[in-house]
């Protein structure tokens, strides 16, 4: 009995204290680490033992965690680096990799880099603190027997990991229809009614997946909580066998509305785009028999998805048990606003567990010659250059690899002279049909040289300084392409075949057994190749001297400016005014109109600004450029370049310039109410407060002229100075972008690179400052930041109005939007005259607009739409305040309900999905 006992009591034991024992398929990589260890949750760590990269160990002040005190670093060069794990194939995984700065290089430039899974680019790591880990997720299933994880591409920095992880999943979950074409990039998983801060994972979670608390509200910008929102939980066990088998801890918490709703807003990690969104129910509270708990999905402007109406206990069949409806294909924006609303039938309030939310990352195919490469450096598994890993292609190339440019790109060169090659020529080298040139010179490599008539492009061939023997095979004449061959200091033997020294350069020389053909073509074809290139050389040494000395000259006379002008092509696709030259004033007549430069009404970077009056009375504002330098001069050309060949009303008139003894001179149209940064925080604050609904037509005004550059204009037009102070007002208080001295041309909407960042402290966009990659979405960052002036009231850059630890206003606003504080910015002057949810679109469009990165931008067309939407809900609730219409009412009611930005219409900037997976799915 007392055994029977001491059984029950240790099996008790072994129930309650979690085990030790790894589910299988995990694999954590302590990168740069040196040691074997288990973590306090029971994982197995393993040093990555990579032969490449450096090491580094860091101390960040409250980690104590083993795996982030090191950290593995690569050159910021042209290469990629690899991780490659085991898998087993047709099973899903969970791919985890984590990055912690800690200024290992002491260097505090905060590193961006890219980071790929095979030949797919998963996404970008931007470092924005040294303290902070960066995570990202992805879940896939495993096609091969391995997985390979690459990083590339340093903009800033050096690429570096801390922690690589892989957990494998069980059976069907997270299974899609998709899976074959897309990975899901993890974009939310939050535990909602979480009792801590601290996130639920393994071991209650098997599959180790990190639940984040709805505590941690920045962690997700989860904000805009219901009044009436409550946590609740129990201690009794959940029945989760289910799809995707969430944890039981997960599910033992929720929030319930007891008001009747739960609304939250979302930030999603890498949207919009086209995801993958499912919701977690357990029953966890006692009803009565007389009390139900119904509640719908409210999407506002998506009836349809609205419909269905849950009932937990109904669609689970019974208490504690697991209920997981979702949509396998949705199209979801940045700002997810979603709201649970009980029907009018129901006792009690909404209930929520939890929430996943992934997004769709299509596939790269990779390089057509994957297979026939693979099995090529299988032969030299234990060389360095054989380990890199990845696709040979994509993202990057290998380092001693080639590739052509298609969408499955071919290899077309092999570099791997003097590699230490031994053995035969591997045969798989003659599957690359696509190879142009091949250098395998001075290495040791023996016996014959393979058939190479299947590789039909190739131009060149280095074989020279091996041991290679037999003869040379007469499958070369089969190569119509073929143009030089390089065989000689080899052991090879034979005759040349018959023709082949008149059709290619070539050098056979230090092959004693191999004898000349018909004629010895091979060494005149080499000095003739050597006497053209040098000659050529020679030429064009001769030719760029005489054009470098022809550039001088000309660059000194294009100082000034000619008559009349432009002389750049600039078009319209918006049917305006046909372009024109612009006007040329005199000296005298710009003297005249501002009497002698009485008055002066302003300044810009390179500008005092006079008022001025021509004969005919047409009010004018004429620049006098104080600058003399190149810089100066350029600008100047460039803004009369533009400025004379646009045309839109929200963009200030340009009547002409004037450049005489010395001095160059823009004159524009009068603008007769200053600039908006005076009314925003300027002298003109007092004289004339701008109130809400008014800021919006100011924002609408000034996003069009920024639209018809971008979109109006070909090649489109880049602003790159967007300020309060460049938004002129006029007499109608009507807004007009202006000055344009820092404009550039975009070119096939490709990025521009420029040794000297332009802009305005606080306006700059981040990445163009790091990147110096000038695009359309710099400017979007730009306005992103004149959307938070418009609704604070504050200026970009302050050492006083945002605390002690923030100077602009970008950091400042976020802190206050993520955590729902959108009261804490919203400026005071304004005294509550607003639609608070036409104030929560500008802010989280303003939120989208200044991403670290341009591609998370919506385009300045999408902010514009946002702008005019919010426009007419504030126009409808001001109508509603006031009384005066049951359909202006209406409209405020809708407003109320559209509690974000939340968009699941067709986008084209979404993934190219088939029509099954673009229509919603839900499950």
């Amino acid at each position: 009995m007392e055994n029977t006992l001491l059984l029950l009591s240790l099996l008790l034991l072994l129930l309650l204290v979690p085990s030790s024992a790894q589910m299988p398929g995990f694999v954590s990589l302590d990168c740069g680490g040196e040691e074997f260890f288990t973590d306090d949750l029971g994982l197995n760590w393993s040093p990555d033992e990579l032969r490449y990269g450096e090491t580094s160990f860091i101390e960040v002040l409250n980690e104590t965690r083993k795996q982030y005190t090191s950290l593995r670093h690569f050159p910021a060069d042209s290469r990629k680096y690899c991780y490659t794990m085991n898998v087993t194939s047709r099973t899903r995984y969970l791919l985890r990799a984590t990055f912690l700065y800690g200024n290992f290089d002491s260097n505090n430039v905060y590193p961006k880099f890219d980071i790929s899974v095979g030949a797919t680019h998963w996404s970008t790591i931007v470092i924005s603190d040294a303290n902070t880990i960066e995570m990202i997720e992805l879940i896939f299933l495993a096609t091969s027997p391995t997985v390979s994880v690459c990083l590339s591409n340093a903009t800033t920095g050096q690429p570096f990991i801390s922690t690589l992880e892989l957990r494998q999943f069980n059976g069907s979950v997270y299974y899609t229809d998709y899976e074959q074409q897309f990975y899901l990039s993890v974009s939310a998983r939050i535990n909602f009614g979480a009792d801590s801060e601290d996130p639920v994972r393994y071991p209650d979670d098997p599959f180790d997946r990190i639940w984040l608390s709805d505590s941690i509200k920045k962690a997700n910008y989860l904000v805009d909580i219901a009044a009436g929102t409550k946590k609740v939980a129990t201690k009794l066990p959940i029945d989760v066998n289910r799809d995707d088998l969430p944890p039981q801890k997960v599910m033992q918490t929720a929030v319930v509305g007891t008001n009747g709703s739960l609304t939250y807003r979302l930030n999603l990690d890498g949207f919009p785009g086209t995801g993958w969104a499912v919701t977690y129910f357990a029953e966890i509270e006692d009803l009565a028999p007389d009390e139900s708990r119904k509640f719908r999905l409210v999407l506002p402007g998506n009836p349809e998805l609205s419909k269905a109406i849950v009932n937990i206990e109904e669609n689970a069949q019974g208490k504690y048990r697991l209920y997981e409806p979702g949509f396998t294909n949705l199209s979801l924006p940045f700002v997810l606003s979603f709201r649970f609303g009980k029907t009018s039938d129901s006792t009690r309030g909404p209930l929520l567990n939890a929430m996943e939310i992934n997004k769709y990352l299509e596939k790269t195919d990779g390089s057509q010659d994957g297979a026939a490469i693979a099995s090529f450096i299988a032969q030299y598994s234990s060389a360095d250059w054989a380990q890199e890993g990845g696709d040979p292609c994509l993202p990057v190339p290998w380092s001693w690899v080639e590739c052509n440019s298609d969408a499955q790109p071919r290899i077309v060169k092999i570099k791997l002279s003097s590699m230490n090659l031994t053995g035969n020529i591997p045969s798989d080298l003659t599957k690359l049909s696509g190879l142009v040139e091949l250098w395998l010179d001075g290495n040791s490599l023996t016996g014959p040289i393979p058939d190479f008539s299947g590789c039909v492009d190739l131009k060149i061939i280095h074989l020279e300084n091996n041991q290679l023997s037999g003869g040379l095979p007469s499958s070369l004449m089969d190569l119509p392409s073929l143009k030089e061959l390089y065989v000689q200091n080899n052991l090879l033997s034979g005759t040349i075949p018959s023709g082949l020294d008149d059709k290619v350069a070539m050098n056979y020389t230090g092959n004693i057994n191999l004898r000349e053909g018909r004629r010895n073509g091979s060494r005149r074809n080499i000095i003739i190749g050597t006497t053209v290139g040098a000659a050529v050389l020679i030429i064009a040494t001769i030719a760029s001297c005489i054009l470098l000395r022809k550039g001088k000259k000309k660059y000194h006379e294009q100082d000034k400016l000619s008559h009349p002008l432009p002389v750049q092509r600039l078009e319209s696709n918006k049917n305006d005014a046909p372009t024109e030259a612009a006007h040329c004033f005199t000296h005298s007549e710009i003297e005249e109109a501002t009497r002698k430069f009485e008055k002066k009404i302003g300044s810009g970077g390179f500008g005092v600004v006079y008022y001025g009056k021509t004969k005919d009375g047409k009010e004018i504002a004429v620049k006098v450029l104080t600058s003399n330098s190149f810089q100066g001069k350029r600008e100047f050309s460039n803004e009369v370049t533009l400025l004379s060949r646009i045309h839109h009303r929200n963009l200030v008139q340009f009547l002409g310039y004037c450049q005489e003894d010395g001095r160059s001179m823009l004159v524009y149209e009068f603008m007769h109410n200053g600039t908006l940064k005076e009314h925003l925080y300027g002298p003109l604050t007092h004289e004339q407060r701008i109130n809400w609904i008014k800021r919006l037509e100011i924002a609408e005004d000034a996003a069009k002229g920024i639209e018809y550059l971008h979109t109006g204009c070909v090649p489109a037009i880049i602003h790159r100075d967007l300020k309060s102070s460049n938004i002129l007002i006029d007499k109608n208080m009507r807004a007009k972008v202006s000055d344009f001295g820092l404009s550039k041309l975009a070119v096939d909407g490709a990025s521009h690179v420029s040794s000297i960042v332009r802009g305005t402290v606080g306006y700059l966009d981040p990445e163009y400052y790091i990147s110096q990659q000038l695009t359309d979405k710099s400017d979007v960052y730009s306005f992103g930041v004149i959307l938070l002036e418009l609704i604070s009231g504050q200026e970009a850059i302050s050492n006083e109005n945002f605390g002690v630890n923030c100077r602009n206003i970008v950091q400042w606003a976020k802190l206050h939007i993520e955590s729902g504080d959108i009261q804490g910015i919203i400026d005071p002057s304004l005294h509550d005259e607003y639609d608070i949810q036409s104030m929560w679109k500008i802010a989280e469009k303003a939120l989208m607009c200044v991403q670290a990165h341009g591609y998370m931008r919506p385009s300045i067309s999408e902010v514009l739409k946002e702008i005019q939407d919010a426009i007419l809900m504030e126009r409808g609730a001001a109508a509603a305040r006031d009384g005066n219409s049951d359909d202006t009412s209406k409209n405020s009611i809708h407003s109320s309900l559209n509690l974000g930005s939340l968009d699941l219409g067709g986008n084209d900037n979404y993934l190219s999905l088939d029509e099954s997976i673009v229509r919603p799915t839900a499950r």
